[in-house]
């Protein structure tokens, strides 16, 4: 299936009966910085290889790279930004099977794609089901830094009141 761009998305909010298997949202692009990487480690992670050259240089890495942890932010962000469903809030339900394929490094223009790969109604409650998606978050060369299996709630058009998700 054709990947939707974040600029055709609508800010209309979606329903569960909106969602198809295969559905893929690309998200547009944002370039991390040195500032940027120190920053977030300085609050969140702060380990050697993300604070400082010197220190890096002794790491496996050899270089400043960014946590993993910002790595998902980011991600989160893009996907937020992309309207993945359209005017829908982003609800996980789950997270699993994080995997850090390569680190982020300072100048890396990062990119992060969604597809749906399971749609299931909830087994407790009518009103709303189940959106299993894999996200994939790249740099600028395509190379895979970050991939990760999410489930988000999703509200039935059928049994939900129009909502205002503004």
């Amino acid at each position: 299936m054709e990947a939707k761009a974040a600029s055709e998305r609508s800010a209309d909010p979606l329903y569960l009966e909106d969602i198809q298997v295969g559905d893929l949202v690309e998200t547009k692009e944002f370039t991390v910085t040195r500032d940027m990487i120190i920053a977030f480690a300085e609050q969140y992670d702060p380990q050697p290889m993300h604070l400082d050259e010197k220190a890096a240089h002794d790491t496996i890495f050899g270089e400043l790279v960014g946590s993993g942890w910002q790595t998902l932010v980011l991600t989160m962000r893009l996907l937020v930004d992309a309207r993945l469903l359209g005017g829908t809030p982003l609800i996980g339900a789950e997270l699993k099977n994080i995997r850090f394929h390569a680190p982020m490094r300072p100048g890396n223009t990062l990119r992060a794609g969604a597809e749906v790969t399971a749609i299931r109604p909830s087994k407790s409650r009518p009103d709303r089901g189940f959106i299993d998606l894999k996200v994939t978050t790249r740099n600028a060369d395509g190379m895979t830094l970050a991939t990760q299996n999410w489930s988000l709630v999703m509200p039935l058009r059928s049994t939900s009141p129009e909502r205002n998700y503004k």
